[in-house]
């Protein structure tokens, strides 16, 4: 071996090779940039927020077996990536429901949000409205749909609707919706009943919140999110009364399990806009929407937080798009926790994508400028996983890019 010659380094040399990082001193944007992934958002989030809005988040029902299946399908991908491809520009963008999004995937409706960060809906209307997607405002919203409106006027927004035993009272929350320049309707068709949400017994997760000395306890050390808490407004939903019971219990007092295919036809008549069907979970009933003429079906099983081991939506997204996707766009949720997620849907016939834990974890860990950092994060893994694929634009994606791996293969099922 040669001898190396050593010698005492000049600072000249060294100046180019070091470079330090420059301090910032906003702790938020500090904290947001220092997440690379929705995981990463989800780490800041728990740390934030105290436990009862948290596992109202991040939880599912019963053994939670269906959120984690889900994810699982979304990880057993294999991507087969095309090769030298002039891939300098991508175009994350296309018509959704006939009007252009910036991204393929928007925000999903979700309750109780101002829980979860005192900025609540309007946060991800705005953030949402920015990045030239649609925000989905929920019946359990905690915003009215009026302010909705009012802070993402040049936004797309979407209603969501739970069909209520007090059918007029759920029309009205539709008439306000189209007054307010609400151009889709997402009817929520898989809560006959609440699902068995054990994080939310556990925690006492009512309304107003039942405060135990556990929770106090557990919300001490997290000073911003208690006093944004008591000093705004209390919480409450925002389309309906006041209740006083937990969640579980409103969903099983409001909600009608005699809805039909035919009360989905009356709404249709009823509604001026786009109407999509959210909680789709089998071809059968997909075809069946189809033939009834709405704008497009959402597979999923409601993030895991209804029917335990309820089927996998990403799994189900093959088949249903070979059956109808021909006649009628297919969105997909439950389980996206990254871009890469979003692109495999796409692939395999999606139009469109729904986000719900992923954006409230940036809500909880930033208020907007959380939300803003999620779809960021997605944004860039989106444009980084069709680079390598090989693809310049969403419709370049095609299920020769996708392999689902199997991991649960079922075994042949008994016939009626």
């Amino acid at each position: 071996m040669a001898n190396i010659q050593r010698r005492i380094p000049k600072v000249r040399d060294l100046a180019p090779l070091m470079r330090f990082k420059k301090p910032t001193l906003n702790f938020k944007k500090r904290r947001l940039q220092e997440a690379y992934t929705i995981y990463d958002l989800r780490e800041i989030a728990k740390r934030r927020t105290p436990q009862a809005p948290f596992d109202y988040t991040d939880g599912s029902a019963e053994q939670e077996i269906s959120i984690q299946r889900a994810r699982q399908a979304f990880e057993d991908v294999e991507f087969h990536p095309a090769i030298l491809r002039d891939v300098s520009d991508v175009d994350t963008g296309w018509d959704v429901l006939g009007k252009r999004v910036e991204l393929p995937f928007g925000i999903a409706p979700t309750g109780f949000t101002r829980m979860m960060h005192t900025e609540g809906e309007i946060a991800g209307a705005k953030a949402a409205a920015k990045a030239g997607i649609p925000f989905s405002l929920s019946t359990m919203g905690t915003t009215s749909i009026e302010d909705v409106a009012a802070a993402a006027p040049n936004g797309r927004n979407w209603f969501q609707l739970y069909m209520w035993k007090d059918r007029d009272r759920s029309m009205a929350l539709v008439d306000r919706a189209a007054k307010a320049g609400f151009d889709t309707l997402l009817v929520t068709v898989d809560v006959p009943v609440a699902g068995a949400r054990l994080r939310d017994s556990r925690n006492g997760m009512t309304i107003p919140p039942t405060l135990t000395p556990k929770t106090v306890i557990n919300a001490l050390p997290r000073p911003e999110w208690w006093i944004n808490f008591l000093t705004t407004e209390p919480l409450a939903f925002a389309s309906l009364d006041r209740w006083s019971g937990t969640v579980g219990e409103l969903l099983d007092t409001m909600f009608d399990p005699t809805v039909t295919f035919e009360d989905l036809a009356w709404i249709k008549e009823q509604w001026p806009g786009k109407l999509v069907v959210k909680g789709v979970q089998s071809v059968d009933d997909a075809k069946r929407l189809t033939n009834l003429g709405v704008d497009a079906i959402l597979l999923s099983n409601h993030g895991g937080r209804q029917l335990d081991r309820a089927p996998i939506p990403f799994h189900l997204l093959p088949d249903v798009v070979r059956e109808v996707g021909k006649d009628t766009e297919v969105h997909v949720d439950t389980g996206i926790m990254s871009g890469s997620d979003i692109v495999a849907s796409i692939a395999l016939g999606a139009r469109f994508t729904l986000i719900g834990r992923a954006y409230l974890y940036g809500l909880m860990a930033g208020g907007q400028e959380g939300v803003e950092r999620a779809i960021e994060i997605l944004r860039g893994q989106i444009v980084r996983t069709m680079k390598l694929l090989g693809a310049r634009s969403l419709e370049e994606l095609n299920p020769s890019h996708v392999t689902q791996l199997e991991r649960l293969v079922p075994r042949p099922r008994a016939t009626a």
